[in-house]
Parts: structure tokens; sequence; C-alpha cells
């Protein structure tokens, strides 16, 4: 009998999405399963013929809905633009480095409104429910691709991340999501947020699957993950903002993984950063996100802009009022900071904070403006300070016997994304032994 491995794994995939008790029609708006079975029955061929294209050959992959795949309208989880774009010429480069490295293509995944949300709700597609529990939103913006991970949907998911959008839902979810120095993967053919902060990053079960799927994006080799000795690595313990306002759950979870870091002879320091004092007033006038985002979206506001998810419109409409010489202003403090920064974190080899101050809210905790906004800036707090200093970060699950995810969040220098990776995949070990 003709083996089919990567075949028959899809099956259970496509299997899960079709449950009707499950998430599968809240997670993956568009469905691919004759051309990720063609997919799978090639690299179950390329199996068998003992080649292989490289560590993604034949992992199932889903895609956020706002890259572009040739033929198709490209969303970015709005009715509005279901309704108005036309369709991409070509795949999104990820994709198409994506596809040359046999993986298998199986849905584009629901998300916040153009990406707009730490949150992850979105009224017009639904909202996929948490996997701890389904009464409680998923995180976003990229949120579909990591329920769609933590529900066996597919290995790997591909997302954004401009204020935390992979990392968010990642820990909100209890799974790894990795946000790399934005020049090293290309955002061409990704429907922008801003265009100064967006990164394209991947979520997966383990640090590994997002090595490989991030090295092929970024057009780069696998990089090595063997065993990185914890004993000696010199880790910073991001004192003031990043540690205030923590609940409870995040509050254990993190003391935990300290005490389990400190036992393994990592070398941790309380290191306070004047600079995310900085960034705070440097962002005074609404950072980066807001204005470009107007830019992109001020005709379609004109137009449609009753149809859009309030929650996103009034953070969009925000960006109206930001001067062209604040802009400016911006972008020459945020130089001279990034700078800054990169000098203070030579001296160690990561920083660690919570990813998120707050395990996810329930739905119903976020079903007004007025209590929507606080825990959404909430969710996006710790994460944004990596993306408007450009560094590296991964989101790892912490240990739970019960209760809601924690993710912890590792931060490296720009550029310094594959020896991140190496210190994540050590502290993964420690926490998954």
């Amino acid at each position: 009998m003709t083996q089919r491995i990567f075949r028959d794994r899809l099956e259970q995939a496509l299997d899960r999405i079709a449950d009707p008790a499950g998430e599968g029609a809240r997670v993956c708006l568009t469905v691919y399963a004759e051309a990720a079975r063609a997919a799978a029955d090639v690299a179950d061929a390329r199996r068998r013929a003992g080649i292989t294209l490289g560590p993604l050959d034949g992992a199932i992959v889903s895609l956020k809905d706002l890259f572009d795949v040739a033929g198709e309208v490209t969303r970015a989880g709005s009715k509005v633009l279901a309704g108005e774009e036309t369709p991409a010429g070509a795949d999104a480069p990820v994709v198409r480095r994506l596809r040359a490295a046999g993986a298998v293509i199986v849905a584009k995944t629901n998300m916040t409104e153009f990406a707009f949300s730490g949150v992850g709700l979105n009224p017009h597609y639904g909202t996929p429910g948490n996997p701890t529990d389904r009464a409680r939103v998923p995180g976003g913006s990229t949120s579909g691709g990591a329920v769609a991970v933590a529900d066996g949907l597919c290995d790997i998911a591909i997302g954004t991340d401009t204020g935390g959008s992979t990392r968010i839902p990642a820990a909100l979810c209890g799974i790894t999501g990795f946000k790399p120095s934005k020049r090293r993967v290309p955002t061409d053919g990704a429907f922008p947020l801003s265009y100064t902060l967006d990164s394209v990053g991947p979520m997966a079960r383990t640090v590994a699957n997002c090595a490989r799927a991030d090295a092929i994006m970024a057009g780069e080799s696998t990089p090595d993950l063997a065993s990185l000795p914890l004993a000696g690595l010199r880790l910073g313990v991001a004192q003031g903002l990043p540690l205030k306002d923590l609940d409870a759950t995040v509050s254990a979870g993190f003391a935990a993984a300290m005490s389990a870091l400190d036992k393994a002879g990592a070398r941790l320091s309380e290191e306070q950063i004047s600079l995310f004092d900085d960034l705070r007033q440097a962002n005074r006038k609404g950072g980066f996100a807001p204005p470009e985002a107007y830019a992109i979206h001020r005709s379609r506001l004109e137009r449609r802009g009753g149809e859009i998810d309030p929650n996103v419109r009034v953070r969009i409409e925000g960006g109206r009022e930001m001067s062209a010489s604040d802009y400016v202003e911006l972008v020459q403090v945020r130089a001279r900071l990034m700078q800054a920064l990169d000098a203070r974190l030579t001296d160690l080899d990561a920083l660690v904070m919570p990813t998120t101050p707050i395990v996810a809210p329930k739905m119903s905790e976020v079903a007004t403006p007025e209590t929507f906004m606080p825990r959404n800036f909430l969710l996006l707090r710790n994460t944004a300070i990596v993306n408007f200093f450009d560094l590296c970060a991964v989101s790892l699950p912490l240990p739970r016997t019960d209760g809601l995810p924690v993710g912890l969040m590792l931060v490296g220098r720009n550029g310094h994304d594959h020896r991140l990776l190496r210190i994540a995949a050590a502290v993964e070990k420690l926490l998954s032994g």
C-alpha cells in the first residue's frame, strides 16, 4: 500500500476545519482543500523518491487573510475590501517562497479588520474562540492563525506583527510566536497597517517550526538550534512598565519562569530601561500606525467608513490629527532611540518580560468601546515596544496545569534573530522539561 504521510495528515486537518463543532468556519475564511491535497500528494511522491525540498516540505501552513494569493481579492478581514479590491496579480513573495519550499497551504485565516487591534475581534466574519475557553478572545490581530495552530488545523500559521500581532495571540492561545527584525522578511504583498512597523512572522507549537518558516520566508538557511547552555546567559528582566499591572495568573507564571531560569544558571539582572519612557513620550501624539493607516484608508473612510469595525475605525481616524512636522519629528526621534537601545542591550543576551500583562479577556469584557480600549492597550503594551525599536522577539508558552495560557517574551537586538531563536529553543526545553 502506498504510504500517504503528508496527505493523511492534511486530511485530518481538513476534517478538523470542517467539523461543525469546532472553530474551523470562523478560523478559515478560505480553504484550499483541493490545491492542498495536490500539494500534499506531490510532497508524498518526493518523499518516496528520496527527494526533499527542505524542512518545510509537506508542512501544513495557513496564511493570514492579508497576504496576496494570485487571482484572489486580498480582504484583510474586511468586507469592504472583499467587495472593492481587484484580485492580486501574483502571490506575495513570502507565499511564493513557502510554496517553493514544499509547504502545503491549507487556508487563509481570520484576523482583526486591517490588522488594527491586539484583541482579535472580527464583527464581519465572526471571532474565533480561544482554544482554552471559547468564550474568550484569541488575541490579535492574527487571531485565526493562532487558533488554527492550537486546534491542529495547521502546523504553522503565517501572520504579521505591527505591535504584537503574532506574539499576542500566541501568548493567549498557548503557542509560540516570532517577530523577526523587520528587514529580514519582505512585507511586499501583505496588505499594510503601518509601513514603518509591519513585520512578517510565524506561529507554531515549537520554536523549531517557527525558525524553519522564518528562514524560508527570509531566504536564509535554517539556523542551528542545537542546545545552548542556559548557564551563564545574561538575561535582563525588564523592570518598570513591562511588569506593571500584571494579573495574578501572569504574575505567578512569570515568577515561576524566572525561578526556573535562575536555577538553570542563567544570570538574571533587573534592568531599568529609561528608553521605554522615552518611547511613551515619543508616541504621545499617536505613534506611527494611526497616521500611516489613515493615509492608506482615507478615501475608504469617506466612502464606506460606516461599514468598518468601529473599534478599528476610531483608531484609524485618530491618525487624521497628526501633522506632517510631528510625523517627521517622530521618525527622527525613533532613529535616535533605536540606536540608543541597541547600545544599551550590548551586554545582554536577551531581555525577558511577560508577553502580555493580562490573560485572554472574555468576549463579553470587550463588547463595548469603553471596555475594549483599555484591554486592547494592555494587550499591546509590552509587545509594541519591540516594534518601535525594531527588535526581534519570541513569545513562548509557560507551563500550566490549569488556568489560562501565559506567554514569556524573549527580546533580542535587531539582526540577532538566529541567536535569539537558539536562546528561545533552550528556554523552551527547560520549560517543557
